[in-house]
């Protein structure tokens, strides 16, 4: 699969985006539990709509204070069960993390991380190589 420049969001820059992934690219703000929300979706039209291909957030708040912070406000946000959630260690680079079926995200410093979420039936393998390409502007 090849892919292409996702561009700059919130001080990141997306360096790889599965080329098959959804043209339709739209950018939102948004806030939950004093944690701010930069977010780029990939969609796709579909027969019944648009389907989600990939979506990368930014997030910003004090809450954000460490990696286990960061995935307990992740099972709150996403409504996940703590015990159920299938998550390993994951070190990015620019910070610690966690990734499972379908998303990764990871601590950049205390109240800023960034969480990836794909399409795992379309994208699953392109995961890590899709997070792994998301840096820091400098």
């Amino acid at each position: 699969m090849g892919g292409r420049d996702g561009g700059e969001l919130n001080g990141f820059h997306v360096g790889r985006v599965p080329e098959e992934a959804g043209e339709l690219v739209s950018d939102f703000a948004s806030e939950w539990e004093d944690v701010s929300f930069a977010t780029r979706v990939w969609e796709r039209a579909v027969d019944d709509g648009y389907r989600v291909d990939l979506r990368v957030h930014v997030l910003r708040g004090d809450r954000l204070t460490g990696p286990a912070e960061l995935r307990e406000f992740l099972t709150e946000y996403h409504e996940r069960d703590p015990e159920g959630w299938s998550l390993t260690g994951f070190d990015h680079g620019e910070g610690a993390g966690f990734v499972g079926e379908g998303e990764a995200f990871w601590l950049v410093q205390p109240g800023i991380a960034v969480d990836v979420l794909v399409d795992v039936e379309r994208f699953g393998g392109e995961l890590l190589p899709i997070a792994e390409s998301i840096i820091t502007v400098r």
